[in-house]
């Protein structure tokens, strides 16, 4: 089978079972989601390395609801440079040191009735478990999406010796194996074709098309952002421009 077309197969099957498998675990998150949203609070969203993209998806991306709020460090998703500033050895070092996660969130007004969304393949390294272990501190319902093969077959790095997993009121599993990548290449060491990053963001915008559904059969305005890449990008502006007013509201009110 051409390599193309086989790494179309496997992720196309992977995400069928994470989807037909967690639809459960998926309405519960958005119920979660829709809770914080609906009370005017907001879902923070985080993740480390290739977790980070999901996280960041959630908003402002077309089609995402205000209320979801990533946590971004660059220090966490700049590891793509490999060699110079904020390369791959610093990611390598910095998200295995504990305690820095307790600073991230330090510097987030957390509430209790917000939500905690974490994005983590392996759901094992310290600085994911830091954000995890302070959100449950705070009183915030946790939801973790993670490879519960991988997780479950791997140690914690983190000195409370748990993993994702173990510490989330709600636990979406993407079923991607351990060692993400899953397809052999003849006369090549090691495989190809990681999966956890296409899957863990589909499964993202589910929950977060899901929340709004919710919003919407309460009466609530989800303030959903827009393409301005269209021919009424005016009309789009006025919208997003709408919906951050919407999103500074929520802040000013921390």
């Amino acid at each position: 089978m051409n390599i193309a077309k086989h790494y179309y197969a496997l992720l196309s099957e992977r995400l069928e079972t994470a989807f037909t498998s967690q639809y459960k675990a998926i309405d519960q998150a958005a119920e979660h989601c829709a809770d914080s949203i609906e009370k005017g609070k907001l879902v923070f969203t985080f993740g480390t390395g290739h977790g980070s993209f999901a996280a960041m998806e959630m908003f402002p991306r077309t089609g995402t609801a205000v209320g979801f709020r990533p946590i971004v460090e660059s220090s966490m998703i700049s590891f793509h440079r490999v060699l110079g500033d904020m390369g791959a050895r610093q990611y390598r070092f910095i998200h295995a040191q504990e305690g820095y996660g307790k600073a991230i969130m330090s510097s987030h007004q957390t509430d209790a009735e917000d939500t905690m969304l974490i994005f983590s393949h392996s759901g094992l390294n310290a600085v994911t478990l830091d954000v995890a272990i302070e959100a449950q501190k705070k009183g915030m319902k946790l939801i973790a999406v993670t490879s519960i093969p991988h997780s479950s077959s791997t140690p914690s790095r983190h000195s409370c010796g748990k993993r994702l997993y173990e510490f989330a009121d709600v636990v979406i599993d993407t079923g991607v194996p351990k060692g993400d990548a899953s397809i052999a290449v003849e006369r090549v060491e090691g495989k190809v074709g990681a999966t956890s990053t296409s899957v863990a963001i589909a499964l993202g915008q589910a929950i977060n098309a899901a929340t709004v559904e919710k919003l919407a059969a309460r009466g609530v305005d989800p303030f959903i952002m827009v393409s301005p890449n269209t021919t009424d990008k005016a009309k789009a502006d006025i919208q997003n421009d709408r919906n951050y007013a919407e999103l500074w509201r929520r802040l000013r009110a921390r």
